[in-house]
């Protein structure tokens, strides 16, 4: 039997034979890695198509998505990587196996926000302009990047019987010798029993904190859609993704059982590192409002 379902028991919805790669002929092609591109090319399209309607050149983030796209991936790796080095000392091979998923955003968006601010340097354009229209691209991209976790079965949170709980088979996770992060999470102590072709199988069920954060974005993204023809300075749409963002995944980060952890301090980095963008997007807001006041007057 094969145990590949993923369940969703109070919406009602099963999906059935949810599988983690593509087989052609004996090469394996990652769902995890396609969805990644998908959102990286749908995110551009995005942030284009924000430049070309305020008269930007959208070549200009072709140029930028090409010099940021790998830059961005070893940064979010090493992100992950250097968060989780007490697993990685020892399996130091793996650390370039991204096939198996390990991305951590924030460490993606800081390096791409860094070869921004060079590549606008050396074109001499304005880089609150281009972080704008990013800021769009950006979040279309975690939006569908976040269901490669789902192929995955990663990057889900703790217990729960709420309306959005997640069940995921526990043969799967024995399969894939993955029960040591089930029970140091708590989760095999609320495991689910389900019928299921009249056998009984054993589920964990869990928060789908991938799907929350792609809720939270895409409310970010209407919000930005709804308010980009009233903003008031050069950089203020990006200001908004910091604080939403920032908001968001700090709540999300409390409810997740594979938090990047400091050292041996138990604070997650991620949930750090979302008060500061949060901070950062508001003080950059009311400076920048106190500013544009200023010169009205």
């Amino acid at each position: 039997m094969q145990y590949t379902d993923i369940r969703f028991p109070h919406l009602g919805i099963v999906f059935s034979h949810v599988g983690r790669y593509i087989q052609i002929g004996n090469f394996q092609i990652m769902y995890y890695g396609v969805i990644i591109a998908i959102g990286f090319i749908l995110g551009l399209f995005m942030a284009q198509n924000e430049a070309n309607r305020t008269g930007q050149d959208k070549e200009l983030f072709l140029d930028f998505f090409l010099y940021m796209m790998i830059p961005a991936i070893i940064g979010a790796r090493i992100y992950y990587v250097v968060f989780s080095w007490d697993y990685y000392k020892d399996h130091l091979g793996e650390i370039i196996n991204l096939r198996q998923g390990g991305l951590g955003v924030v460490g993606g968006v800081a390096i791409s926000a860094l070869i921004l601010y060079l590549f606008c340097k050396k074109r001499n354009y304005k880089m609150t302009k281009m972080m704008d229209c990013i800021s769009m691209g950006l979040l279309v991209g975690q939006i569908i990047g976040r269901w490669g976790n789902f192929f995955n079965r990663e990057a889900f949170g703790c217990y729960t019987d709420g309306p959005f709980a997640m069940q995921i088979p526990l043969k799967y996770f024995e399969q894939h010798n993955r029960l040591g992060e089930l029970a140091s999470a708590g989760l095999l102590d609320h495991l689910k029993q389900v019928n299921v072709d009249g056998q009984m199988i054993d589920y964990i069920q869990v928060h789908p904190t991938f799907l929350y954060e792609g809720i939270g974005n895409l409310l970010i993204l209407c919000f930005i859609l709804i308010y980009r023809k009233h903003k008031k300075f050069d950089g203020e749409l990006i200001c908004i993704y910091f604080m939403g963002y920032g908001f968001c995944r700090f709540l999300i980060e409390g409810l997740r059982t594979d938090q990047l952890i400091i050292g041996h301090t138990g604070i997650a980095a991620t949930q750090v590192v979302c008060v500061a963008i949060f901070i950062l997007g508001a003080v950059w807001t009311m400076l920048a409002r106190r500013g544009s006041l200023a010169q009205r007057k």
